[in-house]
Parts: structure tokens; sequence; C-alpha cells
């Protein structure tokens, strides 16, 4: 079943790198937009914003943001509520994006909108963040009619020559791909590993570069629907292209592939979109993942710092 997008639109963007993608998004398909965040200099003059404050901690704990939005509940509420269908921008790999997105996704879901998020994953390296992704993923994902994953970490291990900063400018032009063609493709209402490649290779290497990246976020039989979007297609050669379709349908299935060339980027590469049913790696970002949901005890709420103001006092 494929996710149906209906005007009117709302893209909101959550911490610094959600609020870029979210303004990019905005203006690429004529929606309105919405920042969330708890720094202030995430914020735009032109844009409308909501500021989580978290008082006068400096360097606040991802449960301490997460808290502090619940406190602005009633102002999300209210911006969401004229819009039939939620973009969500998150990098989960951050606090903002982290602590936020499992709150705004449930107030969404909540409310009935269709919600599609979009959701940046962090480098292994990053260890200290990778817990607090996993636990947010898990939610979002819960969350949303439709999820589309990208995992900073398996570019980099596919691309081990790239800076941090240049992933994070691949990642981000996969994902506008994506966004421009909401409009005139359909994407599965279910986990969505999105995979591309660097710039300056032939498309061959390219295609090879994301599938390498798609089988390091899941196993192959979990893949049960490929988008192939041919980024500059209308620059590259019929037999080239025509190659690597036989190529994408006999590892895929014939019958789960497509192909979409609609962008007319002068560069030219690949970015693949994948629906995915079953386990991804991500599950095993949280130690207890694995256990099945049905014998899970979990809290309908998220975790998430509050500051109850209760007079207590030391008993000896």
């Amino acid at each position: 079943m494929s996710f149906q997008v209906k005007q009117p639109t709302l893209v909101i963007g959550l911490g610094g790198v959600g609020s870029k993608l979210a303004i990019k998004a905005k203006d690429s398909i004529n929606s309105d937009c919405l920042i969330i965040s708890n720094d202030v200099k995430d914020f735009s003059v032109e844009t409308p914003s909501i500021h989580v404050s978290t008082d006068s901690v400096v360097n606040p704990s991802v449960q301490l943001i997460r808290g502090s939005t619940y406190k602005v509940a009633d102002e999300i509420k209210s911006k969401i509520a004229g819009y039939s269908t939620i973009i969500l921008m998150s990098n989960l790999a951050g606090k903002a994006g982290s602590a936020i997105a499992p709150v705004v996704s449930e107030m969404c879901k909540e409310s009935n909108k269709g919600l599609i998020s979009f959701a940046v994953m962090p480098f292994k390296y990053e260890k200290d963040r990778i817990f607090n992704s996993g636990i947010s993923l898990k939610r979002v994902r819960d969350n949303s009619e439709c999820t589309i994953v990208l995992d900073n970490d398996s570019l980099l291990e596919s691309n081990p020559d790239l800076s941090p900063k240049t992933c994070y400018d691949i990642a981000n032009s996969a994902i506008m791909h994506v966004v421009e063609s909401l409009g005139s493709s359909e994407i599965s209402s279910e986990t969505n590993i999105l995979t591309t490649s660097k710039e300056g290779q032939n498309i061959e290497d390219s295609l090879r570069d994301s599938l390498k990246m798609l089988y390091e976020n899941a196993p192959p039989n979990t893949v049960k629907r490929s988008m192939l979007y041919v980024v500059g297609g209308n620059n590259i050669p019929v037999g080239v292209l025509n190659s690597i379709t036989n190529l994408t349908s006999g590892i895929l299935n014939e019958s789960n592939s497509q192909v979409d060339m609609t962008s007319t980027s002068e560069e030219s590469k690949v970015v693949m979109l994948s629906s995915i049913q079953g386990m991804t790696k991500f599950d095993n970002y949280d130690p207890l993942g694995m256990i099945p949901q049905e014998d899970t005890l979990d809290w309908s709420t998220p975790d998430c710092s509050i500051d109850c103001k209760l007079d207590l006092y030391q008993l000896e």
C-alpha cells in the first residue's frame, strides 16, 4: 500500500539539520513550514517556529528536551490542526531530533494526520547517540504511516574516504530528491531505507554503492520493493539506463522494482528507496529491541525528565 500525500501539507523541521531540510523541502513542494527546536539559532525570521525552552540548563539531556516539548504540546497541536499531511524532518543523531521526534509524531498520530517521517541515523563512532536514536526511531516508526531512514554510517562504510560534512551533504541531497518526487511517485506505507552514493561516479558504480549501503542496513530477504531514482537520467545513454534497469530487476525481482527519471539535475547518480519488512540493523541499537513487542512492557510516553517541584525533605 502506498502513502498518499494530501493537501494542505506542512513540513516540520526538528533541530538544526531538520530545520535546514524542512526549509528546502518547503520551497520544492510549495508547502507551509514549521521549525521546532530548543536552540533559537535554528530559527529564521521568515519561518514560523516553536521554541522548546529548557530554562537555565545550558547542556540539556535528550530526556530534558523531550519533557520540555510536552510543555508546548498545545502550541504544536494548534499549528498542525489545519493540515492533512505532515512531513517530519529529523536528525536522530542530534539531541533535538531524537528528543522531539517521538513527541511530535505521537501528536500527529493522535490527531489522525497523514505522517511521513524522514530520519537520519548517526555514524557508528557516535556511540553516545546510538541508543537514543534507536529508541526514537522505534517510536517514530510506530507513529508514522511512512518512515524513510537514511543511515550516515552505512554511507561512510561504503565510502570511507568521505568526511562527515560530505556525508551530510550527500544525505541531504538524497532526501531532497525523494521529497521532490512525492507528488509523482509511489512510496510504500511502511519502513523505507534510503541509499545513495557519492558524486563523480559512473552510474553503474553509483548503483553498486547504493545496493551495498542497502544491504548493510537490512538483509536481502527483507527488501520487498525498490524505487530507483536515476538523477540526471536525461543525460545518460539509453543503453546504460537499460543495463542498470535489467541489473536492478535481476537483483530485486522485476515486479518489485521501479525506475523514476524525473530529475533534470546535471549530475548523474542513483538514489534508491527500498521498502523493508522485517528487522533492520537499527533494531539492534536498543539492547532490548530483539524482544518481541508482545513480550515487552513499555511506557506509552517516551522517557523524559520533568521538574515536579516536589517539596521533599531528607529523612534521617
